[in-house]
């Protein structure tokens, strides 16, 4: 069991700066899609992981949908998504998410899940139906699937990324000094494995990064060469915000003008599209990710 550091009282008092101060989620687009993704009886990464730009991705229409259920079996430190073992999965719910999908009308989709360590087939077959089904109701709407690690369950990776997707996803979340205290149950070598793997089916890849968990500005150059040596073609950078006093603390608030030299070095590096950001997450201006 991983053993969370204890919060001190500076990082209670420490106020965050300016630059991660975001809009309260409003307008009748925001309630357009809160209402559709009440009604499917939804799950949305959007609200499970407490995103900060909700408001601005919802009032636009768009939403980042999770399947496979809203509990993970994993318990990395990061994370506000609930840990446990999760209930039996509904095999109805790739039709309510392609049925959504299309009443929302959005020209691309992002789709996540949680971890299901648990399944044989980790959840793939549920993923392939999603966007098969997604493509069928919607076959003008381009698909992101950021999909989580299968733990070297290489026929489970086929079986999720052969649906028709443009764009598969897979983070890195961190550098690898830092993978045994914020995901504990995952391997840095075996995510790179995994977007390797991913790029050499065919498909664009992409994964992410959080910053200011103590990392060390090598460390976040070397994981870019890393990416680029396995396959890699788009990076999100943003920073990391702590969900509750029960979860890692932030070690530091990078400043913008750092976000914007990572995203100059991944280029220079190889990177064909790097996102760089305080605010920046996993499916910030998606739609920007499929034609690079």
């Amino acid at each position: 069991m991983i053993e969370l550091p204890v919060i001190s009282e500076e990082a209670t008092r420490r106020k965050k700066p300016d630059w991660l101060r975001v809009k309260l989620p409003v307008g009748k687009e925001y309630a357009k899609v809160r209402k559709l993704v009440d009604e499917h009886k939804l799950h949305t990464i959007c609200e499970s992981g407490n995103c900060p730009n909700m408001g601005e991705c919802w009032g636009a229409g768009t939403a980042t949908f999770m399947i496979l259920g809203n509990v993970c079996t994993r318990s990395c430190s990061f994370c506000a998504v609930a840990t446990g073992r999760p209930p039996e999965y509904d095999t109805d719910e790739p039709r309510r998410v392609a049925e959504a999908i299309k009443l929302m009308g959005v020209k691309h989709a992002v789709i996540t899940s949680v971890n299901r360590d648990e399944l044989k087939d980790k959840g793939a077959e549920i993923w392939y139906q999603t966007v098969v089904q997604t493509k069928e109701l919607s076959p003008e709407t381009t698909i992101e699937t950021l999909i989580p690690d299968v733990k070297s369950n290489w026929d489970a990776l086929y079986r999720m990324i052969s649906g028709g997707q443009e764009v598969v996803s897979h983070n890195m979340e961190t550098v690898g000094s830092l993978y045994r205290r914020v995901r504990p149950q995952a391997k840095y070598e075996r995510s790179l494995e995994q977007i390797k793997l991913t790029k050499e089916f065919g498909k664009r890849t992409k994964t992410g990064i959080m910053l200011g968990l103590g990392e060390k500005k090598e460390e976040v150059l070397t994981a870019m060469d890393h990416l680029v040596q396995h396959g890699c073609d788009i990076l999100t950078l943003g920073q990391y915000l702590q969900p509750t006093k029960m979860h890692i603390e932030v070690a530091e608030f990078i400043h913008p003008d750092l976000f914007a030299e990572y995203r100059e070095e991944g280029l220079k590096r190889g990177l064909k599209y790097v996102e760089s950001g305080p605010l920046v997450r996993s499916s910030y201006h998606a739609e920007r990710h499929v034609n690079i």
